[in-house]
């Protein structure tokens, strides 16, 4: 038996891009998890730490996030790590590790400025 399955809850970094797969939607967006700053019992300081996930939504969960996810939205994500290759015009390997989302929830919608009057 085995298990590929990460639970994530973060911010969104920026508005979700949409493509098309044959006919099928597909939105990619970046998601923030931050690691509050400590300090150890021995009095060493540890900084603030902030891991960047790059994640895939298909089908109806990519037309829910082209409608209501953007930049600051805080989710709640359940899905699975896909790492995939690539190779560039000069033959260079790449590769890119993400979440294909399953399940999400939107758990907060960024704060909107508020115009001031004057």
């Amino acid at each position: 038996m085995s298990v590929n399955k990460v639970i994530l809850v973060g911010n969104v970094g920026k508005d979700p891009e949409i493509r098309y797969v044959e006919s099928r939607p597909v939105a990619s967006l970046s998601l923030a998890t931050t690691d509050r700053a400590y300090t150890t019992a021995s009095g060493a300081q540890v900084p603030e730490r902030t891991e960047w996930h790059n994640l895939v939504m298909w089908d109806k969960s990519a037309e829910i996030a082209e409608k209501y996810i953007r930049k600051g939205t805080k989710l709640y994500v359940e899905g699975k790590l896909r790492t995939r290759m690539w190779e560039d015009r000069n033959t260079i390997k790449h590769y890119v590790t993400e979440i294909i989302v399953e399940q999400f929830d939107i758990l907060s919608r960024p704060q909107q400025s508020q115009p001031t009057q004057g």
